[in-house]
């Protein structure tokens, strides 16, 4: 059995799309069930509660050879790198108490980065939980997503721009949680693996903020400009809109450690080079939804 936390968040609900055809018995763990699709509910088992409730993980694990799990996002936690561990500590019990025997998760590049990096090091405490539980642990580590530029719908839609507090022509890499899911689905369904390790997913190439106004600018057919804006603009933006001290220091945090080179710190190979591009992931996903 398998069992999906975020079964209706972006990668959740692709991972199990995946799933749902495969043959195994999935689980999932829902607030919500009604968001589930019609074809997802005749097909899987539902747990409905918060993954960070102890009796709703409990009772999900029973029976788990696998889980797939995701802490959701809180932009108004007092606390991130607590909001991650006391959310992620019911289920570390839960792990060992049900015997589950495979745990893949989302995580983020930077292991090993000097510094606090806000969601990152958070992150990177939450593997550090799970991996204690003596559970078969694959952290799935990503730089920044593609899907992030949908959070800039507007901006480059209404003033054929985009912004981040990143340098305009560091060269990153970014993934697209297509591909995320992707191999988060593989991994769920191999029986193989056993002891603990990351898994990076770097995309197929490192690009600047200019180069992808460049490819912007040719998918939607006009010019879109990269803007550039200070780390206190972005945190003020991220308080206006709704996100705690706490939180937009995580989030500045964070892309500081990125403008300095966390997410290069993981060399680029074949295994960690997933197929959609940026270029690909403009043309299916963010020009319907720019044009929409």
């Amino acid at each position: 059995m398998i069992v999906i936390t975020t079964p209706t968040g972006n990668i959740g609900q692709q991972v199990l799309e995946k799933l749902l055809d495969s043959g195994e018995t999935i689980r999932v763990i829902a607030r919500d069930p009604s968001r589930l699709s019609a074809r997802a509910r005749e097909r899987l088992e539902v747990v409905q509660g918060s993954h960070s409730d102890r009796e709703v993980v409990d009772r999900a694990f029973e029976g788990a050879d696998s889980v797939f799990w995701v802490v959701p996002p809180d932009f108004q936690a007092n606390n991130v790198e607590t909001r991650y561990l006391e959310f992620i500590r019911p289920a570390c019990e839960a792990f060992k108490n049900r015997e589950v025997k495979r745990v893949v998760a989302v995580s983020a590049l930077g292991r090993g980065w000097p510094k606090p990096a806000g969601l990152v090091s958070a992150s990177v405490a939450m593997d550090d939980l799970i991996a204690s539980t003596g559970v078969s642990f694959r952290a799935l580590t990503m730089p920044s997503f593609m899907d992030n530029f949908l959070r800039q719908v507007e901006p480059i839609k209404n003033l054929s721009m985009f912004y981040s507090p990143l340098s305009g022509d560091l060269k990153v890499p970014t993934c697209a949680t297509r591909d995320i899911a992707s191999v988060a689905a593989k991994l769920l369904l191999d029986s193989s693996w056993s002891g603990s390790g990351s898994v990076p997913i770097l995309g197929p190439e490192d690009l600047s903020h200019n180069d992808m106004a460049q490819i912007l600018s040719e998918v939607l057919e006009k010019p879109v400009r990269y803007q550039h804006i200070p780390f206190e603009a972005f945190k003020a933006s991220l308080i206006k809109s709704g996100a705690s001290e706490s939180m937009a220091t995580g989030m500045v945090d964070m892309m500081m450690a990125k403008n300095e080179g966390l997410d290069n710190m993981e060399p680029r190979t074949a295994e960690s080079t997933t197929p959609t591009s940026f270029r690909q992931w403009c043309k299916e996903v963010l020009k319907p939804a720019v044009l929409r």
